[in-house]
């Protein structure tokens, strides 16, 4: 399919809407709330047929405009569902007024009830599109198409498919209205007309003739008025339709009266020019979307870059820039919609930087989003796109790469300094991005299959850190000897509603069971551990040859062994037999890790003060954890030490605690 047109508005998170060919007109979540993604479920037809541009109205995201094929256009209600047509008509006795197989459409930036509509005329409503006024007269050449010849011979009655499906000709093709002044329209037209009026449609200029080099007659992809200057503008051209593939993109800073070409780095083999767009932050940054990818460029035009990455090579049709998330949005024909998120790095990368060893730019706000995987899979089809990374992006820069065993550290710090998150960073020249979850390192020591399981959102990626609470925190990045730093800030969900002494409640008691389950998990290595070098160590004294054990010895080493495995029942959950399934035929409760893993879960799940069962789970648990690492401290010094003593002196090995394995149970 094919995206020809994306926009936004400025809910949280922010939506997209776009035409996809054959398929109607969509509208659909930049990112959901849940872990499955943005699924097709997500997404909602607001018009029929071949869907084209679809704008939402930004003062009222309840409204909807979208036109398919020919000038069909309609304003939705989402509340109600209900959909107007609201395409202009032309008056009883007058000819039809022609419309583009894909009429654009724009709202006003300078007040949301005024639209702008293309056709063979300009239309303006200012009430939504209920009634219209013509701007001027036919913007384009008027000419009749029976009288252009087809390949070379004009057309008759009896030429088939002499129109090719497209119904009208010469018609509108693009509209943009200055940002700074209403006053100030461009109109450009499939028959190569480029118009511009500085009274806002009173009077219109013809200024094609006036930008070098382009064939007369070609049509005009995209006019783009600047936000920075009134007379400043950008404007595409593509000639295909002609068999001229040449690169067409300028800039004038006169209201069009001068052009100079913009496409130096835009090879020709790029196709054609669909759409360029202004950074709405920096006037030096463009984007342009060609017949094969995106490109970008730094100094307004002089240079351009090819956007690579993980980006397919496809026809980029329309570009937008979401203003408060710096995110890119690309529109492309057959591969979806496609988005880069948070330009910064794009925004102020220079000579500066690029000299410099290392460099952390500034991380924007990072919102603690609710993830809830409430959908899951419905059917045996089950498609769900991508969410943006859930925490903060931290994007850095790097010269040279690190030596083989040097690491790039990541390190998150609260206002008070203490570390609540370490990371490794990628190593690779150039801008690297790692993003944090928003959670404290795991209270436990995750395996390389859990970690990326986490990474991947996978629910048994074993125990993770708590939430980190809204706040401002600190991100250092080293690599050898050089340290840089940035701010940042967690926002919390703004679904979220709690007093700040409910909050506080919930993060104390949060924090206190992440120092449990800490100390728990310490307790289970120190069993894991001695009990794996103990059960390894009566076994070698079986073995034919191994240094004789006196028999007090091993009944000592028996009872430590009997201990131990009580012990161990308080910290690791009991062994199920080969293809055992179901509940344990004897119960007893969980060990306390999981114990205290399950509570912290709950409390850190559900955005409010502990309930009454909670904190009293919560005291059960503190007090059992106490005794119970009393009881294997106690254990240590003494069972173990002696054991240790009497295999000293018989000149037997010692039991050490072995590095266990990583616990492997999700709370």
């Amino acid at each position: 399919g094919q995206f020809y047109e994306v926009s936004y508005d400025m809910q949280q998170p922010y939506t997209i809407c776009g035409g996809l060919q054959d398929n109607a007109a969509w509208c659909g979540p930049s990112r959901t709330s849940f872990v499955e993604g943005i699924t097709n479920g997500d997404w909602y037809r607001v018009v029929g047929g071949d869907g084209f541009y679809t704008v939402r109205d930004p003062a009222d995201p309840d409204t909807v405009y979208s036109e398919a094929q020919d000038g069909n256009l309609s304003r939705r209600n989402l509340r109600s569902s209900e959909a107007r047509s609201i395409q202009p008509r032309a008056k009883e006795g007058e000819p039809p007024y022609r419309f583009n197989w894909n009429t654009p459409l724009v709202i006003s930036a300078h007040e949301p009830t005024t639209i702008y509509y293309g056709g063979s005329y300009l239309f303006k409503s200012t009430d939504r599109g209920d009634t219209w006024t013509k701007l001027g007269g036919d913007l384009t050449t008027g000419v009749d198409r029976n009288t252009l010849p087809i390949l070379g011979k004009l057309p008759s009655k009896d030429t088939l498919s002499r129109n090719d499906g497209v119904e009208w000709y010469p018609t509108i093709t693009t509209i943009n209205e200055s940002p700074l002044s209403s006053a100030v329209l461009w109109v450009g037209t499939d028959d190569g007309n480029l118009q511009v009026t500085r009274d806002g449609g009173q009077t219109w200029k013809n200024v094609a003739d006036r930008v070098p080099g382009v064939p007369k007659g070609t049509y005009v992809s995209r006019a783009v008025a600047s936000k920075y200057a009134e007379g400043t503008a950008y404007v595409t051209f593509d000639g295909h339709r002609s068999s001229d593939f040449h690169v067409y993109a300028f800039t004038t800073t006169d209201f069009g009266e001068t052009w100079k070409p913009v496409s130096s780095g835009l090879p020709d083999n790029t196709g054609t020019l669909h759409v360029i767009r202004e950074h709405p932050q920096d006037p030096n940054i463009l984007f342009a979307g060609t017949e094969f990818g995106a490109y970008f460029s730094l100094d307004r035009g002089a240079n351009w870059h090819q956007l690579k990455m993980n980006f397919p090579t496809v026809p980029v049709d329309d570009i937008q820039i979401q203003p408060r998330e710096n995110d890119l949005i690309l529109g492309t024909h057959g591969r979806s919609i496609w988005i880069l998120d948070d330009l910064t790095p794009v925004l102020q990368f220079n000579e500066k930087i690029l000299a410099s060893g290392l460099h952390l730019f500034p991380i924007r706000p990072a919102i603690a989003w609710r993830m809830y995987a409430n959908k899951w899979y419905t059917g045996n089809q089950h498609f769900a796109g991508p969410n943006p990374p859930d925490g903060a992006l931290i994007s850095y820069y790097l010269k040279t790469k690190p030596d083989e065993k040097e690491k790039v550290k990541i390190t998150i710090l609260d206002k008070d300094g203490k570390t609540v998150r370490d990371m490794d960073g990628d190593k690779a020249v150039g801008i690297n991005r790692v993003n944090w979850d928003l959670r404290y390192n795991s209270p436990v020591e995750l395996t390389p299959e859990q970690r990326e399981a986490q990474a991947q959102g996978f629910f048994f990626g074993g125990a993770r850190g708590p939430r980190a609470e809204p706040s401002d925190y600190t991100v250092k990045v080293t690599a050898g000897k050089i340290e840089v730093t940035q701010p940042l800030k967690v926002e919390e969900d703004p679904r979220i509603q709690i007093t700040a002494p409910d909050r506080a409640a919930r993060h104390q008691a949060v924090m206190q069971l992440y120092e449990m389950a800490r100390t728990a998990e310490e307790g289970r290595k120190t069993v894991v551990g001695l009990d794996d070098s103990l059960k390894a160590a009566q076994e070698s004294w079986k073995k034919p040859g191994a240094p004789k054990v006196p028999e007090e010895i091993q009944k000592q080493a028996e009872a430590v062994a009997k201990k131990l495995e009580e012990l161990r029942d308080k910290f690791v959950p009991p062994k199920s037999p080969e293809g055992f399934a179901g509940a344990p035929l004897t119960y007893r409760p969980p060990p306390l890790p999981q114990r205290i893993g399950r509570l912290m879960f709950q409390i850190e799940g559900y955005t409010a003060a502990p309930d009454p069962p909670q904190n009293e789970e919560f005291s059960v648990l503190t007090k059992l954890l106490s005794e119970t690492m009393s009881a294997l401290h106690k254990f240590t010094d003494e069972d173990v030490a002696n054991l240790n003593k009497a295999l000293n002196d018989a000149g037997v090995p010692r039991i050490t605690a072995v590095e266990s394995a990583p616990a492997n149970r999700r709370p």
